[in-house]
Parts: structure tokens; C-alpha cells; sequence
């Protein structure tokens, strides 16, 4: 599919990255909160480290399914050549902290020789060499699919990174309840999809007529996958706090109380969406700036649920 092109108008207008600032400062915050509520010391960086691989691979594979949601836009590969590139980069940090961790030193001091033998002798480390190979090759594919367009498909990014988002959670500590790895599966997805094809929908729409096409459609598959997430998440939460006591007497439970709080402020946020902003985006009545407004301050706020979300990813 060609690269970034809009079918029948003008050409799209180059990515306004600048839209990534407030929810990328509002996951750094999302981080420093989960540390705030949980009474938890040190971790930060791994957290900070945590949320930008989530939050670059969501936006990868949201780039990737963006034409699937409307068939005024194929696929921008130059933004998605990018965001797999800092993909790539976040996931060799985390990887990196990991090590550092087993090894008992700061990541700065870890030597070259413990850092393969934690990639290549311990499970933690295989998975994320596999992650690894996975973004990767996504950054490799679409740097490739941006000079030849004609004969590039978002089907191969879609699937590399499915993949490289659920490997992580299906072989972590749900991976031994029964159903945990379809359960870690269908939160991580969900709320890769959820996050991922808005932003992408920030960083490619840039006409009204865009927007009235792509939002109602993005509104009728968001409400599925709050429900998704919210419940997949709870019952992740539960089974890892031993029941809901120990929601309130484990800085893990407070964390995901806190991520449940902002689940229901963006459920709030988007029934008021869904009486306001979509309809008249619809109509075309709203302007483009409208919408990216819109959707920037609901990324804002999705931001800290990522990085809460990562927080807990490194608590378990």
C-alpha cells in the first residue's frame, strides 16, 4: 500500500509529533503516581522505560490498522518506520534494566558478557530477544515499504506486532493461572488497539471529512475494548492480589486501583464523546483542529493509564 497518501484531496500534512507530548509527559506521570500510591521505592526508570515501549508499539500497531478503519488513508510508513525504531530502542532498555536487575548492579555497570548470558540462558531474556527480533524486523520492513509502497502491506506489521505485544504478558505470572495467558493476551491487545489507533488517528487525519469517516467508526470499536480491558484487568488484579483485600494492603492493588480510577474517568470521557464530539463530527459540523483537540486530551489522559500500567508491569 502506497505510503501516507489521502485518496481523491490534497496530501496529507507531515505528522504533527508534537501531538505525542502531553500523553507521553502524562505516562511519565502515570509512572511517578503508581511509586506515589504504592509506597514503593526506586524503579522509576524501569517503569519510565516500560511505558515507552507500550506506548510505541501501540502506536505501531494502530499505524498498521489505521487503513482497516478508514479507506481514506494507507499506510504512513515514515511515522511507522519511527515508531518501530523507538520501539526497538525502549524494549533493548527494559531488556537491559532486566539484566542489570539479576545481576545486582546498575544498568550502567552491566558488563556485555552478563547482559547475552541473560539473553540467551534465562527465560526472561529469550522472550525479550524474541520481542527484539520482532520490532526489529517491523522497523526493517516498513523503512522498506516507504521507498517501495506499491508492493507493501500493513498485514506483516500487524501480525509482528500482535505478537511481540502479547509475548511479554501471556508468559509472565498469569501465564500459571488457568485462562491467564488468554486473559494477559486480551489486555494487552485491547488497550494496544484502544490507545494505538487513536494517536494514529492524531498523527495522520488532517481534514474534516477524515475525521467524520474515521471517529464513528473508532467510537463503536472503543466501547468493546474498554470493557475488555477494564475486565481482563480486574480479573489479572484480583488473581495477582490474592482476592480484593489485597487490592487495599499491596502497593501492587493500589496501583491497579488507580488504573481502574482513570479506566472509569476515560469511560466517562468517552459516553460524553459519543453525545457530543462524534456526532458532530459525523455531520461535519466540528473542524478538524476540533477533533485533534479531542483526541489529544483523551490520549492525555489514556497516557497516565499507560503509565500506571507499565508501573504494574514492573511491580509483578
Amino acid at each position: 500500500m502506497a505510503g501516507g497518501g489521502n485518496r481523491g484531496a490534497a496530501p496529507v500534512a507531515a505528522p504533527a509529533w508534537r501531538t505525542l507530548a502531553p500523553p507521553a509527559a502524562a505516562a511519565a506521570a502515570g509512572v511517578v503516581l503508581a511509586w506515589a500510591v504504592s509506597g514503593a521505592v526506586g524503579g522509576t526508570w524501569a517503569g519510565l522505560a516500560r511505558a515507552l515501549a507500550d506506548g510505541a508499539g501501540a502506536t505501531v500497531l494502530g499505524l498498521a490498522a489505521l487503513p482497516r478503519l478508514t479507506d481514506r488513508h494507507e499506510v504512513a510508513w515514515r511515522p511507522l518506520t519511527v515508531a518501530a525504531g523507538v520501539w526497538f530502542a525502549a524494549e533493548l532498555v527494559v531488556l537491559a534494566g532486566d539484566a542489570a536487575d539479576i545481576v545486582g548492579v546498575p544498568v550502567t555497570d552491566l558488563a556485555p558478557s552478563d547482559f547475552g548470558t541473560f539473553l540467551i540462558h534465562l527465560s526472561g531474556g529469550q522472550i525479550g530477544l524474541a520481542i527484539l527480533a520482532a520490532t526489529a524486523a517491523i522497523a526493517c520492513y516498513s523503512a522498506l515499504s516507504f521507498r517501495r509502497p506499491a508492493t507493501a502491506s500493513p498485514d506483516l506489521v500487524l501480525i509482528f506486532a500482535a505478537v511481540a505485544l502479547a509475548l511479554r504478558p501471556v508468559t509472565g505470572h498469569m501465564s500459571q493461572q488457568a485462562l491467564g495467558s488468554v486473559l494477559a493476551a486480551v489486555h494487552a491487545l485491547a488497550a494496544a488497539c484502544w490507545f494505538g489507533l487513536l494517536i494514529a488517528m492524531a498523527l495522520v487525519l488532517r481534514t474534516r471529512g477524515d475525521w467524520a469517516a474515521a471517529l464513528p467508526r473508532y467510537s463503536g470499536l472503543a466501547a468493546p475494548l474498554i470493557v475488555l480491558l477494564a475486565a481482563s484487568g480486574l480479573i489479572n488484579g484480583l488473581i495477582r492480589a490474592d482476592g480484593p483485600a489485597g487490592l487495599l494492603r499491596t502497593g501492587y492493588g493500589h496501583i491497579l486501583l488507580a488504573k481502574l480510577a482513570v479506566l472509569l474517568v476515560l469511560a466517562g470521557l468517552g459516553w460524553w464523546w459519543r453525545r457530543h464530539w462524534v456526532p458532530r463530527t459525523r455531520d461535519h459540523r466540528g473542524t478538524a483542529e476540533d477533533s485533534l483537540r479531542n483526541a489529544v486530551v483523551e490520549l492525555t489522559v489514556m497516557g497516565v493509564a499507560f503509565g500506571l500500567a507499565a508501573a504494574l508491569a514492573v511491580t509483578a
